[in-house]
């Protein structure tokens, strides 16, 4: 039977390493320059390297494989063949045309993808790669790599919270080349002069603690809610999407201690009636000192935003310190909000989702430039001048069986640095509504200040 050794020195054959003098995209001059494409040109090769990194994995994990653009698509493609885990291929760019998709393929939301990539040496296309993924609600826990360069890429996936598997190292690579007369002392001494001397620097950003915004951040709403998790020690907003005004006056009074705002659909109550609805839960809210965040997500011209904020049998602007909006309008559309904070929705995590990058990035600016927006919700980091909000926050999704770590208040506070996080299920489905918003403001809290270090 083959060894790794004898299967490497094939792979070799095909010229996949040369040595000598390169200069890297980054400018280094290099001793080494590692190029895998040839790979995909010898089909039983290709075949082996497939089975070779399916071994390395524990399959059961994982619901989907994805090859990372462009010289790793042939081996996701060969280890889907061989493994018959279904592909999705990772778009560069969307497509300026048809569905604008940046994943292509079947998949459904909280899927569990394994990442496949042919060399890596600081991780960055890796985390370029990774939240395009994540914007389509699918999971990635595990990384395999065919090589690594040892310059910092994989120590800095694994500290992200990622795992990562590699079929070779350099090291690896070159003892065996020392071995077959290939690579003498004087090559080995300049390539691992080389490694100890560039690895690549990373300033992985700290999470800004809540202090940091307070002191940055201007609107008053944005402080407010800083001022209340710093008091609370959380950043926990629970979602009351019940039906009926005791319901949601229940479920405020038992969250209500735990919580920094409560998130409303007040056009889901049954039984609506402004003074019987809207004043007690005033009422509750400064008892338990939280904010009321009415989740309408506008979407519409100005002038009519402004009736519906305004006006109407909710009267939202006469209640809610926070409310949601989605930008499709334009900047000019959120003027009208007065006395509140607008978090805009920037991107959707829902399958289909028309927020692709460009909307994303195109909202963001105005979120940015806005002066009614303290916020937005989103699937990524945001500039530092925005708080993020983060939905769909479960801690089940640690104990799914999979490894699957997505939306964890650990993956997001040390993942995308949000700010607050939102429970709904979690929280209103529970046996115990109060308990379960203990737990989630103890989590939350732990994961944020786990954040920091």
């Amino acid at each position: 039977m083959e060894t790794k050794k004898e299967f490497f020195l094939e792979c070799y054959e095909l010229g996949i390493i040369k040595f000598g003098k390169f200069t890297l995209k980054s400018g280094i001059e290099s001793p080494f320059y590692v190029d895998l494409r040839p790979l995909a040109s010898d089909p039983r090769i290709l075949k082996k390297l497939a089975n070779y990194m399916l071994e390395m994995l524990p399959l059961d994990n994982f619901d989907l494989i994805c090859g990372v653009p462009y010289a790793a698509l042939p081996m996701a493609t060969a280890m889907s063949l061989e493994s018959y885990l279904p592909l999705i291929i990772k778009r560069k760019e969307a497509k300026q045309h048809g569905t604008k998709k940046m994943i292509e393929g079947l998949y459904r939301k909280g899927q569990n993808c394994l990442l496949v990539e042919d060399v890596i040496t600081s991780g960055t296309s890796l985390l370029e790669t990774i939240p395009e993924i994540e914007n389509e609600g699918i999971a990635v826990s595990d990384i395999i790599v065919v090589l690594d360069r040892q310059q910092g890429g994989k120590e800095l996936l694994e500290s992200r919270g990622f795992r990562v598997h590699t079929l070779f190292n350099i090291t690896e690579v070159c003892a065996i080349l020392k071995e077959e007369g290939k690579l003498d002392d004087e090559e080995i001494g300049r390539i691992n002069d080389f490694l100890s001397g560039n690895m690549v620097k990373f300033e992985d950003p700290k999470h800004l603690t809540y202090e940091y915004k307070l002191e940055h951040l201007e609107h008053s709403k944005a402080k407010k809610l800083l001022e209340i998790a710093l008091e609370k020690k959380s950043n926990l907003i629970a979602s009351a999407d019940v039906l009926t005004t005791k319901e949601l006056h229940e479920f405020a009074e038992k969250t209500g201690p735990h919580i920094v705002a409560l998130k409303t659909h007040m056009d889901v109550i049954t039984d609506f009636d402004y003074d019987q609805t809207i004043l007690p839960l005033i009422d509750i809210a400064a008892k338990h000192n939280f904010m009321l965040m009415e989740d309408r997500k506008f979407a519409d011209i100005g002038n009519t935003q402004d009736l519906q904020y305004s006006y109407g049998m909710y009267k939202i602007s006469n209640w809610a310190d926070l409310i949601t909006s989605h930008v499709i309008g334009g900047y000019s559309s959120l003027d009208y909000f007065h006395n509140c904070g607008v978090i805009a929705i920037l991107g959707m995590s829902s399958e289909g989702t028309l927020t692709d990058k460009n909307y994303r990035d195109e909202a963001t600016k105005i979120a940015q430039s806005h002066p009614n927006i303290i916020g937005g919700v989103a699937q990524n980091e945001l500039p530092e001048e925005l708080l993020l909000f983060t939905p769909g926050v479960n801690m089940e999704t640690s104990g799914d069986g999979k490894g699957q770590q997505y939306n964890t208040p650990d993956h997001v506070f040390r993942n995308l640095h949000t700010d607050f996080i939102i429970v709904g299920r979690g929280i209103y489905k529970a046996e115990n509504p109060e308990q379960a918003a203990l737990s989630y403001k103890i989590a939350g809290w732990e994961a944020y200040e786990a954040s920091l270090n």
